[in-house]
């Protein structure tokens, strides 16, 4: 498997590697994660694996425990609601900068639109489920990356990308329906007609009404801003 490796950063595409497995839920929250069973699996030496690892922490994906190993995180239900109401905050306040700063214009807007209809695409392929919902991930955090990156506000950016894996992960765990992976997708709709119409009251309401619709069982956090 190493021939594939050539032409990027043998550690990148451990990482990249890994980051799927464990989104296809082929490693569990909890799963002990080890070099010499990666390194073996993809006929590379433990170094880049090792440094895979390191790259899998700064994602927030992996947790190393001294004299114990690296272990894919897991989540109780307090985690995400914490998880689920930082991303909020952060990310409500880039979209509110968004607007305020007019960052925005009809090529952006263009774009995001042609990535909504990417996403929905992908809900149509005749895949496994969870291979679509891999793909759904990958297409989604493009879109709301394009979004954070037209802010500037680099600190930022770097924790919701730590944040959005988390979040990601932990709505995996959960079984989804078809029907509402689309539904999901077409959120994005309502988050680009709030940032069209400058709309700062909504935005943070579609942003939240763009989450929880990935998964039911955040349905309850969709009141933590009643007033907006």
């Amino acid at each position: 498997m190493s021939n594939q490796f050539n032409h990027q950063s043998l550690s990148d595409k451990v990482a990249e590697y890994l980051k799927r497995e464990i989104f296809l839920e082929n490693y569990q929250g909890g799963d002990r994660i080890l070099e010499t069973q990666v390194a073996k699996e993809l006929d590379v030496s433990r170094a880049p694996v090792r440094e895979a690892i390191k790259e899998l922490e700064s994602a927030g994906l992996v947790e190393t425990i001294p004299r114990k190993g690296s272990f894919v995180i897991s989540f109780k239900e307090s985690d995400i609601r914490e998880i689920f109401e930082i991303r909020v905050l952060l990310e409500g306040r880039m979209m509110e900068i968004l607007i305020c700063n007019d960052l925005l214009d009809e090529k952006d807007f263009a774009h995001l639109e042609k990535l909504i209809e990417e996403m929905l695409k992908i809900v149509d392929k005749d895949i496994p489920e969870n291979e679509k919902v891999v793909e759904l991930n990958d297409k989604d955090i493009t879109f709301h990356k394009y979004l954070w990156e037209k802010t500037d506000r680099k600190f930022t950016q770097r924790i919701l990308k730590v944040i959005y894996n988390q979040l990601k992960l932990a709505m995996i765990i959960d079984s989804r329906k078809e029907n509402s992976l689309e539904e999901s997708v077409k959120e994005h709709y309502k988050i680009i007609k709030n940032l069209k119409e400058k709309n700062i009251k909504k935005i943070r309401q579609s942003l939240i009404d763009h989450i929880v619709s990935y998964n039911e069982s955040l349905m309850s956090q969709k009141e933590i801003y009643p007033d907006i």
